[in-house]
């Protein structure tokens, strides 16, 4: 409908707002970097409009994506609701999670970023971004703030609804952080890192659900994820700890974006150190669950063996028994004819 206000000049400007990226600088051509005119972009209040936007096209692809894919594999597999459900969830994670590494990834190769470590923290603020990265920070928000209502459209229950809340909520506060804080460049590496272990954790689950024998994806996956955790902690160590502690200009300014002071690193640095170290603490559970009920299914499988074995052995038992008792009764054994004979 957004689309619609573009044909009336009255609302023309008005639907700019929520469509286009606001908050562009054009950048004049240098003879020693480029021949041509550079656009960047930084952030404001108008965001919220395109955020607003972008987060009703997101709840129209959830819905394109449940409605002719998952509905029909749900149709076809006969899940039941606890699997339809998680089946459901991990569906649309993956396809989110491989369209924002993908993405990432060609963002960090364009702009030099994985060749280039030093490049997460120099020039810091990090105030004009280039129009992919913006757009990647929008969607990204707008995406989190789409599965709030999600939570009453997929119907989700009740016991749910917090666990859920909270997992949206640190993504969105996270995102929100780095975008606001002028860490896009780190906020960028550490999110396709973490997506690309998400998504590993997603398929295999659906791999699960098509067939419960399929556990070699969340054996990678477990290995991955601590290398994860690892290198994320890594990265914030260098660029808290040693890229903005070493730079020149370390005063809070509003006005430029620089909030490279001794408080907002150590507040910036706990917070990534406490998610790193709750993710790990639900790794954990989630480990022992698995393992608890691996544990638990073999015993069930020798018992089931020893008593048909048993059952077996019985058998024969009561079939001798049963010739003992017919030739005990009537049946002339070969020792009682050679009595008579005698």
């Amino acid at each position: 409908m957004a689309l619609l206000f573009f044909l009336f000049q009255i609302t023309a400007k008005a639907a700019v707002i929520f469509v286009t990226l606001q908050y562009n600088v054009t950048i004049p051509a240098t003879e020693e970097q480029s021949s041509e005119t550079i656009s960047l972009y930084h952030y404001g209040i108008k965001d919220l409009a395109t955020i607003f936007f972008y987060m009703l096209v997101a709840i129209i692809i959830h819905a394109i994506i449940q409605e002719y894919v998952l509905d029909k594999i749900n149709r076809k597999m006969h899940f039941s609701k606890t699997k339809h459900s998680k089946f459901n969830e991990s569906g649309q994670l993956s396809a989110f999670y491989l369209f924002s590494c993908v993405w990432g990834t060609s963002i960090l190769v364009s702009e030099n970023y994985i060749s280039d470590p030093t490049s997460l923290w120099r020039d810091y603020p990090h105030t004009l971004i280039p129009f992919q990265m913006k757009f990647f920070y929008i969607l990204q928000l707008a995406y989190w703030f789409h599965a709030f209502p999600e939570l009453y459209f997929q119907k989700t229950k009740k016991e749910d609804i917090f666990r859920q809340i909270v997992y949206i909520g640190l993504y969105l506060f996270h995102i929100a952080g780095a975008y606001l804080l002028n860490l896009t460049h780190l906020g960028l590496v550490l999110l396709v890192l973490h997506y690309f272990v998400e998504f590993l954790f997603h398929i295999s689950r659906l791999f699960y659900f098509s067939d419960e024998r399929y556990q070699k994806g969340f054996s990678l996956w477990a290995v991955l994820f601590v290398l994860g955790r690892l290198l994320t902690l890594i990265l914030s160590v260098l660029t808290f700890g040693f890229g903005l502690a070493r730079a020149e200009d370390q005063q809070l300014n509003f006005s430029t974006g620089n909030f490279n002071i001794l408080a907002v690193r150590i507040s910036v640095l706990a917070s990534i150190c406490m998610a790193q170290a709750f993710m790990m603490w639900k790794f954990i559970n989630f480990q022992l669950r698995r393992w608890r009920e691996h544990s638990s299914s073999q015993p069930q499988t020798v018992k089931k063996k020893f008593v048909t074995a048993k059952g077996k052995t019985s058998r024969k038992e009561r079939e001798n028994g049963i010739n003992g008792t017919v030739t005990s009764n009537g049946a002339d054994s070969p020792r009682s004819r050679k009595d008579k004979s005698s």
